[in-house]
């Protein structure tokens, strides 16, 4: 239960925000949204209004807004189908936009209340730093000439260049000053160092939410250099599925408060990436023929794109199951709640 009752919460945040953007911008368009449900499955609880049923399914992982005219032709000048193309996009890429702005709004919360990591340093006496000139109150604005704005920028470009000089470039007193400095090895890791700690800065909600900004659009950057990584061959691929998720949810709920806000900020950004990408069946996929039909001048054939989408989901599917397995295999789940196989 400490495992599951977390894991519900925040899937069904993630699954109500991603949903919740595709409606709202449906009924700003004029769409008739026939329902709004979150999970899968049977229904748990359903209330009717006027026009839209909303619903609770027994499984959390997913949901869906099921527009009038989405699936099927129909006269209604309120359906899906009958909305101008860029109308329709905008509704396709508004969940995974939403699953952006949730995770800059986590991020913030965290920042806000734990304080931000700022590029402003505190020196550590005899270090490399404080050898080469920095002082402490600098701050950090390149390292070898590229600019950083976040303090994870900073530790990830030293980081990675152990027993090397680099090129720091400090802003003090309105001045840019470029210092030459010889980084050292962190024993534990063998990363770069330098010696310096940030600043922390707390309670302020002008920086909490450009911080939840930064680092939304840094975790983003990271993800797609991980997946470029994988394709291309210099990294082993590794795909986690739902039980995988369920269980890191789980864990960073006995951390805390904190890191379960943050794994639940990476797992949107994740989400909102995965449904942008070009496969049939997500919103990705179907803003691919949106487009296609804004240059074209008129809709690919609904049976066609349609077939497609089948095809895709299938794979898709056929795709979780895999994970599935990967998933129940590496958590040793058989052997957990069945002791004696």
């Amino acid at each position: 239960m400490q495992t599951l009752v977390p894991s519900v919460i925040v899937f069904g945040m993630l699954v109500f925000f991603h949903e919740l953007g595709h409606f709202v911008f449906a009924k700003i368009s004029d769409i008739k949204v026939n329902e709004f449900s979150l999970g899968f499955g049977p229904q748990i609880l359903s209330i009717k209004s006027k026009e839209t049923d909303y619903s609770i399914r027994i499984l959390p992982f997913g949901g869906y807004v099921k527009m009038e005219g989405e699936d099927s032709k129909t006269s209604n000048p309120r359906a899906f189908n009958n909305k101008p193309a860029l109308t329709r996009l905008g509704v396709v890429l508004a969940g995974p936009v939403m699953n952006f702005i949730l995770a800059i709004l986590l991020l913030a919360i965290i920042s806000f209340s734990s304080g931000i990591a700022t590029t402003q340093v505190t020196v550590i006496p005899g270090e490399p730093a404080q050898r080469a000139g920095i002082r402490s109150n600098d701050h950090i604005y390149a390292i070898d000439n590229q600019r950083v704005d976040s303090w994870d920028e900073v530790v990830d470009l030293i980081s990675k260049k152990p027993n090397e000089k680099i090129a720091v470039t400090v802003l003090r007193d309105g001045n840019y000053i470029k210092y030459i400095v010889d980084t050292a090895v962190e024993p534990e890791t063998q990363r770069g160092i330098i010696g310096i700690k940030t600043v922390v800065v707390k309670n302020s909600l002008s920086k909490s939410l450009k911080f939840g900004a930064q680092k939304t659009f840094w975790i983003s950057k990271m993800i797609l250099v991980g997946i470029s990584q994988m394709i291309s061959g210099k990294v082993e691929v590794d795909v986690m599925g739902p039980l995988g998720l369920v269980h890191i949810v789980g864990e960073a709920a006995k951390i805390g408060a904190y890191q379960l806000l943050y794994i639940a900020a990476i797992i949107s950004i994740n989400l909102g990436l995965f449904n942008l990408f070009p496969i049939p069946a997500l919103d990705g996929g179907r803003g691919v023929f949106l487009a296609l039909e804004l240059l074209r001048g008129k809709p690919i054939e609904p049976e066609k794109e349609g077939l497609i989408h089948f095809i895709g989901f299938a794979l898709l599917m056929f795709l979780m199951v895999i994970v599935l397995f990967k998933d129940i295999r590496e958590l040793d789940l058989i052997k957990r709640f069945w002791p004696n196989m």
